[in-house]
């Protein structure tokens, strides 16, 4: 093993071990809360989870060991199975993200609709098609010798051998590609956009509402200083004036004694 090759396996193993660490503590948060398991996306962040957890338990340490040893670990009948499932698992992660963006945006566009628009039912329908979706390619793959140990990736992954099928296996990735990672990350994009939008809407909305309580403060509180002046001077006129109605009349008092 060159040096490239040691800096890869250690960053293999440490994305192996923050993705169980991570994926495990999702796992029991949602076991654990009541509130999460009552919410719709919660079918959403479980069934990613679920597909994180066999990547990182199946195809990341046979990766590792591809790396390693530079050829299939366990033979090529455990390595068609693996390929199969990574294929299945990470077309089902990228689909279930895409799903979840779609319950955010319906959650974000349309609060008041969410609970009629977004139900356990139309939950589980999304999720099968994403299990549909996703097992479909890695079965055409394997009916046609399609899956098996590429060097490049050392990784078992979709890999064609026979160069009289290379057309209709680029075909096959393409098609592959741009119904699974190109489509979800549209919907992404789509979804995360109209989220941005809705957001810097609502936060106009807080700035202007913002200006105006300020306008209102600063006309209000000269008023009120205003006044308080008003008051204060009104006060101090009242106690002058009581002050030298006092004097007056002991200065007549004093003249009436001396008069007497």
């Amino acid at each position: 093993m060159n040096i490239w090759e040691v800096i890869l396996a250690f960053l293999i193993v440490v994305l192996i071990l923050v993705s169980l660490l991570s994926n495990v503590l999702v796992l029991i948060c949602f076991l654990y809360s009541a509130d999460i398991r009552k919410q719709v996306p919660g079918l959403f962040i479980l069934n990613l989870t679920f597909c994180n957890l066999l990547m990182t338990a199946l195809n990341m340490p046979l990766t590792l060991a591809g790396i390693i040893y530079k050829k299939p670990p366990g033979g090529d009948q455990l390595c068609h199975i693996v390929g199969f499932l990574e294929t299945f698992l990470t077309t089902n992660s990228m689909l279930s993200m895409a799903a979840l963006s779609i319950d955010r945006w319906i959650a974000v566009v349309f609060p008041l609709n969410y609970h009629s628009k977004m139900r356990y039912k139309d939950a589980a329908l999304i999720l099968s098609y994403t299990w549909l979706h996703s097992v479909s390619f890695p079965i055409v793959a394997t009916s046609l010798s399609w899956i098996g140990f590429h060097h490049l990736y050392a990784s078992c992954t979709l890999y064609n051998k026979r160069l009289e099928d290379r057309t209709q296996f680029m075909i096959f990735t393409g098609i592959f590609h741009s119904f699974s990672f190109l489509l979800s990350l549209i919907v992404l994009c789509f979804t995360y956009l109209k989220v941005l939008k809705v957001a810097r809407f609502h936060c106009k909305r807080i700035d202007v509402i913002t200006m105006q309580t300020l306008v209102l403060l600063v006309d209000i509180h000269p008023r009120k200083d205003a006044q308080r002046n008003i008051y204060s001077k009104n006060k101090h006129k009242q106690r002058t004036s009581t002050n030298t109605s006092k004097i007056a009349l002991r200065f007549k008092f004093i003249l009436t004694r001396i008069e007497s």
